[in-house]
């Protein structure tokens, strides 16, 4: 979806950058990336340094950088499609009960579907779009980061480095820390369920929470399912500000 906007607003002087966050590296990404087949730039980022660079707390975020090289946009969320239909989730016949339970959660998230269209607005008037923010609004509208927020990205960083020496357990306790200190970051959140669920056998990147038969050996507090729940999936992404 992202190759087709990027081909509509290209020739207008649009350049789109997707970014892949996961801390597993470029193998985990290759296939999603692939099967986009990109003519733009598809970028890996392991340690989540775009991700603590522009405030991203979870996927799909964006953030629209200017000729300049200012942001004119803050981290928010991203959605390249421009409808929804309203069809209620069927299970799959086949399906593990607890992924039948993930799609259902999936399909109740609330999704912005204005984002496209603002961002046509802004290719096509630039700093005269009603969406191009000025610098003090973007500080304004950026996500504080206050000490805590600072050790709880140490702390993922740290984790992440561990995980790719094979240093798992270690990487595990850095990313306990950094879920308790920045407990809205669904970013940090996604990345160790998944890498925990992989480890356990569980092949889907989506399933993100406790195996079956392997329940004692969950590292984590929660999982993607208990924390949509409770949450509530019209939540899962803050409204975007015009």
């Amino acid at each position: 979806m992202w190759q087709a906007l990027r081909e509509e607003l290209h020739p207008r002087g649009l350049e789109i950058v997707t970014v892949g966050i996961d801390a597993a590296g470029a193998e985990a990404c290759r296939p999603f990336i692939e099967a986009a087949q990109p003519t733009h730039p598809s970028l890996v980022d392991r340690l989540h340094v775009v991700a603590e660079s522009f405030g991203v707390f979870n996927i799909p975020n964006g953030v629209w950088i200017d000729e300049q090289g200012l942001i004119v946009r803050p981290a928010e969320q991203a959605q390249p499609r421009e409808e929804i239909g309203e069809v209620r989730f069927q299970p799959i016949e086949g399906l593990p009960d607890r992924m039948n339970d993930i799609l259902a959660e999936a399909r109740n998230i609330k999704v912005d579907t204005r984002y496209v269209a603002m961002l046509r607005d802004w290719v096509d008037n630039g700093s005269a779009s009603r969406y191009a923010l000025d610098p003090e609004e973007v500080v304004a509208r950026s996500a504080p980061r206050d000490s805590t927020v600072a050790e709880g990205q140490a702390h993922f960083a740290l984790g992440a480095y561990l995980w790719e020496q094979g240093e798992r357990a270690g990487a595990e306790d850095h990313w306990r820390a950094a879920h308790r200190l920045v407990p809205d970051n669904f970013s940090y959140k996604r990345q160790a369920w998944s890498l925990a669920a992989d480890e356990m056998g569980q092949l889907s990147r989506y399933w993100q929470g406790p195996v079956p038969g392997k329940e004692s050996q969950w590292p984590y507090d929660s999982d993607w399912l208990t924390e949509v729940r409770a949450k509530g999936a019209e939540n899962y992404y803050p409204p975007i500000d015009l």
